[in-house]
């Protein structure tokens, strides 16, 4: 299994662009403040679930890699809820986003929970 088979990265990765999309309306003021916050934490999500599998031989490693992937997934639900506050998205966006990365992060505590399902011991 490679990591971009995880269902964790794909619909992370699938988040970040579609993050990535809509923070393309964002004001121009915002380019160097909330659009490039939103994006990167949204980012790291996958990065970091690829990061742990290519370590899941070294169970702490691949944990560590696995709980910094659910902190920027939280990081990234508070982004989107300063875009929501901003009106840079609507309600239905917001929740729309929200519950996508509440669906990411339980895939996250299973993958936290279930090491060796994953490869790790």
């Amino acid at each position: 299994m490679r990591f971009q088979d995880l269902l964790a990265y794909k619909k992370s990765f699938a988040l970040a662009m579609r993050i990535f999309e809509i923070s393309k309306t964002f004001p121009r003021e915002e380019r160097y403040s909330l659009t490039d916050q939103i994006r990167r934490s949204s980012r790291s999500v996958s990065a970091n679930i690829a990061e742990s599998y290519a370590k899941r031989l070294y169970p702490k490693y691949f944990l560590n890699k696995l709980t910094d992937s659910d902190a920027e997934n939280l990081e990234t639900q508070v982004w989107v809820g300063y875009a929501m506050e901003c009106q840079y998205i609507n309600n239905e966006i917001f929740e729309e986003l929200i519950g996508e990365s509440r669906e990411i992060g339980k895939l996250i505590y299973f993958m936290i929970n279930n090491p060796d399902k994953f490869g790790s011991k």
